[in-house]
């Protein structure tokens, strides 16, 4: 009889042991190059929520932020190519850094297979409430004649490069100001320190709606749907200042063909869900979901136009 209840407590033992093995196998986790609040998080947070749904199992958002992507990019570019990783990246880790930085210690085209493009993010350019400067034609005429300062996030970033197109398009005289980050940037911008900032729709929004800032125009093909006054820089006579901040998802090279394939069908069908169009919604980003095959053709144009943009201008950063 003792014997017999050891053995059935080594099967229950065995028994929990292979449920918690099973269970770690299929948790997938959602690793983002930004720390915990910022817009990427929140989209990351409702992506992972509705995957998990399709998945059936836990989707965990884990924040890596540093080295302007590397630190997030590295640790999933080494990861198991399962699918159960996999990386939630912006344009700048994946199609800017690469020309930027002269020893990166990831492949942006080799160590991943991408799944699918998530959301179109265009730039919008601001100024404060309180600039005389009172339209986009206004602005440009001011950065054609006496010059104007604009702000950024940081050197290499979308909204630099936002910002030489528009200096390269409109002839213009304009003084850089690289931050640390979006938020001291927008600050300056509304205070007057500098003319004007191109960021993220979604970021601005608030700002826009809050009357702390003026949107003038916007660096896209087309009109965004939350901001329908204000004009493409193409209306205005700018021609080609287009800078999507896009955000994509990504799974370690060698990742087997069917498993992006599964993981791209169910990517479609989240981003239709009821909560990433409300998600769209309050923020101005555009649900942009593709084929794998079409986010890699994204992924290598971007490349191509951002590294051909940053080599012109001189743009590097020191590893």
């Amino acid at each position: 009889m003792y014997l017999s209840i050891l053995k059935r407590l080594a099967v229950g033992v065995l028994g929990l042991a292979a449920a918690a093995a099973a269970h770690a196998q299929s948790t997938t986790s959602l690793v983002i190059a930004f720390p915990a609040g910022g817009p990427a998080d929140s989209l990351a947070r409702i992506v992972a929520s509705q995957l998990e749904k399709e998945l059936k199992h836990p989707v965990l958002v884990e924040n890596k932020p540093g080295g302007n992507g590397a630190i997030a990019a590295t640790y999933v570019g080494r990861s198991r190519p399962d699918g159960n990783t996999l990386f939630l990246s912006s344009v700048g880790a994946i199609s800017i850094n690469p020309a930027i930085y002269p020893k990166l210690i990831y492949d942006p085209i080799k160590d991943f297979a991408p799944i699918s493009l998530l959301v179109s993010v265009p730039e919008v350019l601001i100024v404060g409430a309180g600039s005389p400067i009172q339209s986009a034609k206004e602005f440009v005429a001011k950065a054609k004649g006496e010059g104007l300062s604009m702000a950024s996030s940081g050197v290499g970033s979308m909204p630099h490069m936002a910002i030489v197109q528009l200096k390269k398009a409109a002839g213009a005289n304009i003084l850089h100001v690289p931050y640390k980050g979006a938020a001291p940037a927008i600050t300056d911008t509304i205070g007057g320190q500098v003319a004007g900032f191109i960021g993220d729709v979604s970021g601005l929004l608030p700002q826009v709606k809050a009357g702390k800032a003026r949107a003038l125009a916007i660096a896209a093909p087309k009109r965004s749907a939350v901001l329908p006054d204000v004009p493409t820089f193409d209306e205005l006579g700018v021609p080609d200042v287009y800078a999507n901040n896009w955000y994509g998802l990504f799974a370690p090279k060698d990742t087997p063909a069917e498993k992006v394939a599964e993981l791209n069908k169910l990517i479609v069908k989240v981003m239709a869900s009821p909560e990433l169009k409300a998600y769209a919604e309050s923020t101005g980003v555009e649900l942009s979901p593709t084929s794998a095959q079409q986010f890699a053709d994204l992924v290598r144009d971007d490349t191509k136009k951002w590294g051909d943009l940053s080599r012109a201008e001189g743009i590097q950063m020191e590893n």
